[in-house]
């Protein structure tokens, strides 16, 4: 196996019920329904450990191009193939190419936030509730470019067509899931949208995958990302 399981990389399993689980790396104790075949449960808060890192690419980047930012963060020692990470990095990447493609936003507590949003997503959202993070993370981008509240109108409106986009482009493809092909799916569902809805044009990069030989579930030719004969 590639990368399955951070403490032992044997293979994940989901269970029907809640079971009170210890993580193996802080020993905090809580429900959940993942762990690994070895009985190893890795909760949230370790799986993003070194998360802040990306504030730093955030800030001194100038790419008005999303894809080509969250490849710097994929890249980053944090970043697995798979996690909850990837509900942060989807809008903190917008976000930042959104601010230098002209974008009217204050980056610095745009990122501060999308972290603290981003982080209350769970993973494996994307099965369990039916709405992957990565898709979600737009719809926080927008929200929070476009300040956003339950008693906001347009705003409101706008933050969750953005969630359905996304999630549309993501769920068409069918599973299982792939943390870096929903990243992207998400990300290229947002750029259209910001263009038709803000007038900001981000670029748009060519995307061609590098990770499918680390992870298991890979769709083969079903990924768009995916290139004839890999």
């Amino acid at each position: 196996m590639k990368e399955e399981c951070l403490v032992c990389n044997a293979p994940l399993e989901y269970l029907e019920k809640d079971e009170l689980m210890e993580c193996a790396i802080c020993h905090k104790k809580e429900l959940s329904k993942t762990r690994c075949i070895n009985g190893h449960y890795v909760c949230n808060e370790c799986h993003m450990k070194g998360l802040d890192t990306i504030i730093g690419i955030c800030l001194t980047e100038k790419s008005r191009d999303p894809i080509e930012i969250i490849r710097k963060m994929m890249s980053l020692p944090f970043c697995h193939m798979h996690g909850p990470e990837h509900h942060v990095m989807v809008g903190a990447a917008l976000l930042t190419a959104y601010k230098n493609a002209g974008g009217n936003i204050d980056l610095d507590n745009a990122i501060i936030e999308m972290i603290k949003r981003g982080q209350s997503v769970p993973g494996g959202a994307c099965g369990f509730w039916g709405a992957c993070g990565a898709g979600i993370s737009t719809g926080m981008f927008i929200s929070i470019i476009s300040s956003a509240t339950p008693l906001t109108e347009k705003p409101w409106g706008l933050s969750n067509r953005m969630t359905s986009k996304a999630l549309d482009s993501i769920g068409s493809i069918y599973g299982p899931r792939c943390c870096k092909r929903d990243s992207y799916l998400a990300i290229l569902s947002a750029i259209d949208f910001v263009e038709e809805n803000f007038g900001v044009e981000m670029d748009k990069s060519d995307i061609k995958c590098v990770h499918y030989e680390q992870n298991n579930q890979c769709i083969g030719s079903r990924c768009p990302f995916r290139q004839a004969g890999e």
